[in-house]
């Protein structure tokens, strides 16, 4: 899952290597877009409330864990607490749900596809609320990923089928993500980046910890395999604490607009890692909405990120 990047990026010092940054987007490339064929090993095992709860709890105190040992400031101030209790409700709690449910319906590839459509509808955000002006670029991208969505998920929306429930939960996670992260660019947290994620997966989880009891959402041991198991440790570990630390690292060695061009491949990956984990089709169809969503968020990210390098 994806937490704030609003803390000001710092650029790489003169003893930053080239080759070991672009050896850690290589690194969040592949593993982050492998977190999805994990996801759905994890979530045709576990119900999708005790994943999340024990994702986001796990991710969440290693985190803090993390920062404490780092030197990181860790408390929040107290005119902070209500924003960032309903970020972290966007970010987490229902970004984590709607995800963990709609790979119970559409498979990781498609999934990965759909959700790093996030960069979009952040854009869409920005121009409502950060009063940023539209461009013909933006228009494009927005024209590219709808096509995109469409070609993907359109022909089995006329069947009512499976295949668009789960697309369009993903949608939602990339939008609620999307409102996270332009809401937590208008505070200034005054805490590391670390423990600003731990707390809130902590605070997102809490929602999800409420439900979970309430479902008495217990794992079916007979369904439980080493397999799983392993998949759920790499979600928590790989993905939500490696991943995004590592990532967050890369934002504040390099301009934030060129740092989001290190997730561009993320998808791909997604795409190709479930095909080969769990054997699902990638044709005409899928690869040509991969396409369409890449040009589309590439269209709205690389002109910053140019503009950012020529600076």
């Amino acid at each position: 899952m994806r937490t704030s990047l609003a803390l000001a990026p710092a650029r790489a010092g003169s003893g930053t290597s080239r080759t070991k940054l672009a050896l850690l987007i290589v690194a969040v490339t592949i593993l982050w877009g492998a977190n999805w064929p994990a996801m759905k090993l994890a979530v045709s095992e576990f119900e999708p409330w005790t994943f999340r709860l024990v994702s986001v709890v796990g991710a969440g105190l290693t985190l803090l864990v993390l920062a404490r040992l780092a030197g990181e400031p860790i408390m929040l101030e107290r005119r902070l607490v209500l924003p960032h209790l309903a970020i972290s409700f966007f970010g987490v709690t229902l970004w984590h749900m709607l995800t963990a449910y709609g790979l119970l319906w559409v498979g990781g590839g498609r999934a990965a596809i759909v959700a790093f459509t996030m960069p979009i509808w952040a854009t869409l955000l920005s121009i409502v609320f950060l009063r940023e002006r539209p461009t013909a670029l933006l228009g494009l991208a927005l024209v590219l990923g709808t096509i995109g969505l469409v070609v993907l998920i359109g022909p089995d929306l006329a069947r009512l089928g499976q295949g668009p429930f789960g697309a369009l939960l993903i949608l939602g996670a990339a939008f609620v993500w999307a409102v996270q992260t332009v809401a937590t660019k208008a505070f200034d947290w005054r805490i590391g980046t670390m423990a600003l994620s731990g707390w809130q997966l902590l605070a997102g989880g809490v929602p999800i910890f409420a439900v979970w009891l309430w479902l008495g959402d217990w794992p079916d041991p007979e369904r439980v395999t080493v397999r799983g198991v392993l998949a759920l440790l790499y979600v928590v570990f790989i993905a939500l604490v490696f991943c995004f630390t590592t990532f967050l690292r890369i934002v504040r060695l390099l301009p934030a607009i060129a740092a989001s061009l290190s997730t561009l491949a993320i998808p791909v990956v997604g795409v190709a890692s479930s095909a080969w984990v769990l054997g699902e089709p990638v044709g005409l169809r899928e690869l040509v909405a991969l396409f369409l969503v890449l040009a589309a968020v590439g269209s709205v990210v690389l002109p910053g990120a140019l503009a950012s390098r020529r600076g």
